[in-house]
């Protein structure tokens, strides 16, 4: 599979998104997904503290024991996990840290990543806390979510000369939330750090399981009313053009939403989640397709009727 860099890592092009260990899979169903995950040639799996009540990095770290070689592991901190872990303080960067090499059971984490910002902490002194991370040898890279243009461009500023700077930024894009697509990604490339984008089929509507005029599938998170905002008329109609579209060119809905994440040179890796084995198959060879310039303007023209 295709790497691409994230500050000194060479992350596979499609990463595993790893939100529903600990919460919708067990232990057993997590490792079925990993070893399929590696198996198919992916590297990068991102996870976080919060993830399945803090499950989601210990069942990694039981799964990778004999693995942990073979991958990149990527974690955040700074979401609520309770009253006294939440936050970007430099003691709690420290902490928060420590117990999520723990959990993981490895003595490095590849890209540690702030989850969110802390209003209530100065960015320049977490990043002081994330340098000192990076020079004990427990982090190799810093990367940041969820950050507007102005907050990475404040990070960026206060980076002391020679000090461990924001890699990454991870935010939500796809074909249905592009947003960010005409802001942060200039702002990335200006600023020569990599783009993660989480939630690439927007929570499964672009895997094409949610049709227009038919019912939501049986057991489905959104079918149960989770996030189900999302299906409107008007992105329904686009989901049926972009079906239309891929199958055209003789490929899936879910290829052509990965593929067009890829095509954006700076996107590092496509991690979307999956909860089977078969699923993080079908994500890994998805970036395959190589759009062209004319495809590319005609997915545009689809989604922004």
């Amino acid at each position: 599979m295709e790497k691409r860099k994230i500050g000194s890592l060479e992350v596979s092009v499609v990463g595993l998104g790893c939100n529903n260990f600990g919460k919708r899979l067990g232990y057993n169903e997590t490792v079925s997904v990993i070893n399929a995950a590696i198996d198919s040639g992916i590297n990068f799996l991102d996870t976080a503290d919060v993830y399945g009540g803090t499950k989601s990095e210990e069942f990694i770290g039981e799964a990778l024991r004999d693995r942990r070689n073979e991958v990149l592991i990527a974690t955040k901190f700074g979401s609520r996990i309770d009253d006294t872990r939440k936050g970007a303080n430099p003691d709690y960067v420290r902490r928060a840290c420590d117990d999520s090499l723990k959990r993981l059971g490895t003595d490095h984490i590849d890209l540690y990543q702030l989850h969110r910002p802390d209003p209530t902490t100065p960015i320049a002194d977490t990043l002081g806390a994330l340098d000192d991370l990076v020079s004990a040898g427990k982090v190799r890279e810093i990367g940041c979510s969820n950050f507007s243009v102005e907050q990475l461009r404040e990070a960026n500023s206060v980076v002391a000369a020679g000090s461990a700077r924001f890699v990454s930024v991870q935010n939500e894009l796809s074909l249905l939330h592009r947003e960010l697509e005409k802001e942060v990604l200039p702002e990335c490339r200006r600023l020569g750090i990599a783009f993660i984008p989480y939630f690439p089929l927007s929570s499964g509507v672009l895997s094409g399981k949610y049709r227009k005029g038919k019912p939501a599938p049986p057991g489905s998170r959104i079918g149960s009313g989770w996030n189900s905002d999302i299906l409107t008329p008007q992105n329904l109609q686009i989901v049926e053009s972009l079906i239309a579209f891929a199958a055209s060119k003789r490929h899936t809905i879910l290829e052509l939403a990965i593929s067009w994440l890829a095509c954006h040179n700076v996107v590092a890796s496509v991690i979307a989640g999956a909860t089977k084995p078969e699923q993080v198959r079908a994500n890994a060879k998805a970036a395959s397709w190589k759009l062209s310039d004319d495809e590319m303007r005609q997915v545009e023209a689809i989604v922004s009727a």
